[in-house]
């Protein structure tokens, strides 16, 4: 068995409406609540780096598949989370990944595979298995 383990360092000294600071190997940025949960809105926010992490596991995970299946393709992706406010309280209900791919080689198999994929991979990213059961994740994809 391997395990990796991922370390960062935060820091926050203040209040609610205050700025912290997270460091990691390759990621050091400022920290605070976003303007839409009336935050001062610097840096990241934790529902932008939940996203993003949802986001880059998924593309990633899928342009894997789609190199072990010869398939050549550029993937872009927007992604929104949905996240629920009732009577003060935040929940993260939803991730949608809108996927657009253009192969490389435009042909109805690459087409079912790269679909077929882009859909697997969602299942087996390692951020939508954590998150499975808590937040729903729908992938919409479009082809070029």
């Amino acid at each position: 068995m391997t395990q990796h383990t991922f370390t960062l360092q935060t820091t926050w000294a203040g209040g609610r409406n205050d700025v912290g600071t997270l460091h990691a190997e390759r990621l050091s940025t400022a920290i605070s609540i976003p303007p839409e949960m009336n935050g001062p809105g610097i840096g990241t926010n934790p529902d932008e780096m939940l996203l993003g992490a949802a986001a880059t596991c998924y593309l990633i995970s899928l342009a894997a598949m789609l190199e072990r299946s010869d398939i050549q393709a550029m993937l872009n992706m927007t992604s929104e989370g949905i996240v629920d406010v009732t009577n003060g309280v935040f929940t993260y209900e939803q991730i949608i990944h809108n996927l657009q791919l253009k192969l490389a080689e435009k042909n109805e198999r690459n087409e079912r595979i790269a679909t077929r994929l882009a859909h697997k991979a969602e299942q087996t990213c390692m951020i939508s298995k954590a998150l499975k059961g808590n937040v729903e994740i729908k992938v919409n994809v479009t082809m070029e």
